[in-house]
């Protein structure tokens, strides 16, 4: 339980009492524990001088304890009050608060006006920045986990490609990829986007009963759960011969991928990589389409921190990673993105996602 020891040495140093951990993704992290407790308290209470303990739902525990968390494992039924049972916890080892470190980006209004009640005179510091800070950076196992996730995304768009036929819809090619890597074990990152034809030009379209026509662009944003790590990968591919504005706009964005990509190394900022990519698409003729940023931060959740962004003077470090993925959205023409899970290594970058971004035309 390294990262219980790093929040400690945290706490520490900042002389705070405790810190609460409450967003799911950020409880596994630290506790090994995957939870989703919907309107149920859940949380990692880290205390700066004692040991560490997890709140949960009490069906919950065994799930806990299996996960390998080691410390104490406190439960409440769903008639309980779960911040008293938390307060009981926390006072019988005579343990006052009046600094706590909470996920201000996660806590609601009204769980934190439960807390205000529980520890009027506390100070409430936001621990979002530390838990980013731990988090951005990939250890090795973190890693492997990666790349086994970005093998399967690899794998679900070769099913997707396969699957394509005219007549077929979107949401039957859908259906057949989600069935192919539940076969394997595994679960997609992600709602599986599966847009064909002029649906392509909508960024965050919804996949649906259109039929796969010759002439369409077929695009796939899709990832993959690996031991709890996300892969996230988009590719767009043609049924039959596209036409040259078509043609370009892939060109243009493959191109701002891969100029991207070749730039990634330690010391280069989130925002030079947006800069080179955009300036590809607009040498290209199509700036003005291209209407996101670059790419977003990958690990346990499928968007964290950081946000590769024009505006981000962030400088990346080795074991840091994100997306890739330049897009290009015209609407009445086609809408092309292609995106890859890149790491920062010692030396420059490594690449996940290895499915090829030739043009395909099936």
């Amino acid at each position: 339980m390294d990262k219980i020891v790093e929040l400690q040495k945290y706490l520490q140093t900042n002389n705070y009492d405790a810190a609460l951990i409450t967003t799911p993704d950020n409880v596994f992290y630290v506790s090994n524990f995957k939870s989703n407790p919907h309107e149920r308290l859940l949380g990692v209470m880290v205390f700066k001088d004692a040991p560490p303990l997890l709140i949960c739902p009490q069906m919950e525990v065994p799930d806990a304890r299996q996960a390998g968390w080691p410390y104490e494992a406190i439960s409440h039924l769903d008639t309980d009050n779960p911040w008293e049972v938390l307060n009981n916890a926390i006072t019988s080892r005579g343990i006052t608060l009046s600094s706590l470190a909470i996920e201000k980006s996660h806590l609601t209004v009204e769980r934190l006006e439960a807390l205000q009640q529980l520890y009027p005179q506390a100070n409430f510091i936001r621990l979002d920045d530390k838990i980013n800070e731990m988090r951005v950076i990939k250890d090795d196992v973190e890693l492997e986990k990666m790349r086994q996730a970005a093998k399967l995304a690899d794998y679900a768009i070769e099913v997707g490609c396969k699957e394509i036929a005219e007549g077929k819809t979107e949401l039957e090619i859908l259906t057949a990829i989600e069935n192919a890597i539940k076969e394997k074990g595994y679960t997609m990152s992600f709602e599986t986007m599966v847009l064909s034809g002029p649906k392509t030009a909508s960024p965050h379209g919804t996949p649906g009963s259109r039929k796969i026509q010759k002439g369409d662009m077929i695009l796939f944003d899709l990832g993959v759960i690996y031991d709890g790590y996300c892969s996230d990968i988009t590719r767009t591919v043609a049924f039959g011969e596209p036409s040259e504005e078509q043609k370009s706009i892939y060109h243009a964005v493959r191109a701002a991928n891969e100029n991207a990509i070749n730039a990634v190394k330690p010391g280069i900022r989130a925002m030079d990589l947006d800069k080179i990519a955009r300036d590809t698409i607009t040498h290209a003729g199509f700036g003005e389409y291209f209407t996101h940023r670059l790419g977003h931060g990958l690990g346990i959740s499928v968007h964290e921190f950081p946000s590769v962004t024009g505006t981000n003077e962030m400088e990346l470090l080795p074991g840091m990673v994100f997306t890739i993925e330049p897009g290009v959205y015209k609407e009445g023409v086609t809408g092309v993105r292609i995106e890859d899970d890149v790491v920062v290594t010692t030396n420059g970058v490594e690449v996940l996602t290895k499915f090829t971004k030739e043009l395909l035309v099936l």
